[in-house]
C-alpha cells in the first residue's frame, strides 16, 4: 500500500501535502484535457528516450524494454484501454507511472532532460498537427463537393444580391464555386499556422534549456518536424501564441462554413426557393405540420460563429503574460482542444449535406428578379457606341416608365465570370496549397518511431 502511494507522488513533490482544496483547483479539466495528448506525449517519449540512449542516458538493455512498453501503452490509448488514476495528476505521471511499474527504475529515467514544459509543449504541438491534418482532409472533402456542384450548375442562373436587394445574374456554378475558391485561402492561412505548429519545443526544459547534451536535432527530425524552436526562451514563449495563431486559421474556415450556411437557410426558404434539402435532412414543427427546418445548417452557422470566437478567447488568456511559464496556459487547453472536435463535425455533416442540395432551375421564371438584366441591357447599348452613362439613363428610364423588357440572357466571358467559372484553376490551386503541407515527411516519421 505504501509502494502504490509512492509510485502516485507527483514529480514534483517534495513531502509537503497540497491543501486538497488549493489542489483541486489548480489541476481543473488537466486530467480530461490530457487525455486528447496522451497518444502523442508517448510519441514524444519514445522520441525522447531514443535520444537520451544516443547520449548515454539510457542504457543498451534498457532502451528496448522502454519502447516495448511505450508501445503497448500507445495501443492501449488506440484502443481506449488507457485511463489517468485517481491521485495521478496528468498524463506525463500516468505514462511515467505505468513505465515504472513494468521496468522500475529505468522507467523514472524517461524525465532526464525534459520539464513537463516542454514536454506538455512538444505533446499540444504534435495533437495541433494530427489535428490540422484531419481538418485539411475534411476541407478538401467539402471543397471537392462543391465544386461538384459548381459544374453541375454551371449553366443555371440566379439572382445576385447587394444589400440584399435584387442586384445582377449570378449563376448556381458562381456561387458554389465562390465557397469553394475561399476554403483554398482558408488552407493557405492554415498552412502559416501548420509552419508553425511544425517546430520542435523539446529540449526548452522548463525554458532555459539543460546541462545534458540533449540532441534537440535529432527528436527534431525522429518526429517528422520541419524544424526546431531554436531559441529555449522562445519556445515557452510560443506556448499560446501558436494555439491562437491556429485559432485563426480554424476561424478563417469557420467564417466561411457560417456564411455558406447563412445562404443556405436563406436559399431554402419559401421567400427564396433557389435550391431545397432533401425532406429527411430537415426538421418539423410541433405545431406547424408544413414546416421543413434547416436545423443542421442552422447548426453549423451558430457552431462555427463560436468557433470564431476562439481567437478572443485565447487571446485574452495570454496577451498580458510576460516570458517564461504561467499557469493561466492550462485554461487554454480547454478552450482550444474541443474546437478541433467543433469545426470537425461542421465540416463532415456540410460534405455530407451540400452534395444533396437540389437547384432550382427555374428561379428566373418570377419576374421579381426580371430587373437583374438591366445591366446586360446597358452594355448592349454600350457595345452598339452610346457612352456608358447615357445608355445607364435610357435603360434607367425604361424601368421607370415601365417600358423595361428583359433578354435574360448573359454574355460573360472573362475569367472566373458566368461563362468561365475558371474551375479547373481553383481545383488546381487547392492541390498546390495541400501539397505545400508535406504531410507525407510528418507520417514517414512517426510511422518509422512506431515501428522499431
Amino acid at each position: 500500500m505504501n509502494n502504490m502511494k509512492a509510485n502516485k507522488e507527483k514529480i514534483w513533490e517534495k513531502g509537503i501535502p497540497v491543501d486538497e482544496l488549493i489542489e483541486k483547483f489548480t489541476v481543473g479539466k488537466d486530467r480530461e484535457m490530457d487525455l486528447y495528448l496522451a497518444p502523442f506525449d508517448v510519441i514524444g517519449s519514445m522520441a525522447h528516450v531514443k535520444m537520451l540512449h544516443s547520449i548515454g542516458l539510457i542504457k543498451d538493455q534498457e532502451l528496448p524494454l522502454l519502447l516495448k512498453e511505450l508501445k503497448q501503452i500507445y495501443k492501449d490509448i488506440a484502443s481506449e484501454n488507457f485511463q489517468i488514476e485517481e491521485g495521478v495528476e496528468d498524463v506525463h505521471s500516468q505514462v511515467e507511472l505505468l513505465l515504472t511499474r513494468k521496468l522500475g527504475e529505468s522507467g523514472k529515467k524517461i524525465h532526464s532532460g525534459r520539464s513537463r514544459n516542454d514536454q506538455v509543449l512538444l505533446d499540444i504541438k504534435l495533437f495541433t498537427r494530427d489535428q490540422i491534418q484531419k481538418i485539411v482532409s475534411l476541407t478538401r472533402d467539402l471543397f471537392d463537393g462543391l465544386i461538384e456542384k459548381s459544374e453541375e450548375g454551371k449553366e443555371v442562373l440566379m439572382p445576385g444580391y447587394t444589400h440584399l436587394q435584387v442586384a445582377m445574374p449570378s449563376s448556381f456554378g458562381l456561387w458554389f464555386g465562390a465557397y469553394a475558391e475561399s476554403l483554398v485561402d482558408d488552407l493557405l492561412l492554415l498552412n502559416a499556422a501548420w509552419k508553425m505548429a511544425n517546430q520542435n519545443p523539446l529540449g526548452s526544459a522548463a525554458g532555459y534549456g539543460s546541462s545534458f547534451p540533449i540532441n534537440r536535432q535529432m527528436t527534431t527530425d525522429l518526429l517528422g518536424f520541419e524544424s526546431m524552436n531554436y531559441n529555449v526562451v522562445y519556445a515557452q514563449m510560443g506556448r499560446g501564441k501558436v494555439e491562437k495563431t491556429v485559432s485563426f486559421a480554424l476561424a478563417s474556415i469557420a467564417s466561411t462554413l457560417s456564411k455558406l450556411a447563412f445562404d443556405v437557410c436563406m436559399f431554402t426558404s419559401q421567400n427564396f426557393g433557389f435550391v431545397t434539402l432533401p425532406d429527411n435532412m430537415t426538421t418539423g414543427s410541433s405545431i406547424m405540420p408544413h414546416k421543413k427546418n434547416p436545423d443542421v445548417f442552422e447548426l453549423i452557422r451558430a457552431r462555427c460563429n463560436k468557433i470564431q470566437a476562439l481567437p478572443n478567447q485565447i487571446g485574452l488568456m495570454i496577451n498580458n503574460l510576460p516570458s517564461g511559464y504561467f499557469r493561466d496556459m492550462q485554461i487554454v487547453k480547454e478552450v482550444f482542444f474541443p474546437a478541433f472536435e467543433d469545426l470537425t463535425d461542421c465540416l463532415k455533416i456540410a460534405a455530407y449535406a451540400i452534395p444533396q442540395l437540389k437547384i432550382n432551375a427555374r428561379v428566373l421564371d418570377d419576374k421579381r428578379y426580371d430587373l437583374i438584366f438591366s445591366v446586360e441591357e446597358v452594355n448592349k447599348l454600350v457595345n452598339e457606341g452610346l457612352p456608358f452613362r447615357d445608355a445607364y439613363k435610357h435603360v434607367a428610364q425604361k424601368i421607370m416608365d415601365g417600358n423595361y423588357v428583359p433578354v435574360k440572357k448573359v454574355r460573360h466571358t472573362h475569367q472566373g465570370s458566368i461563362g468561365n467559372l475558371c474551375n479547373n484553376a481553383i481545383v488546381a490551386r487547392m492541390k498546390q496549397v495541400i501539397d505545400a503541407y508535406h504531410f507525407q515527411q510528418v507520417d514517414q516519421a512517426i510511422s518509422t518511431l512506431l515501428a522499431h
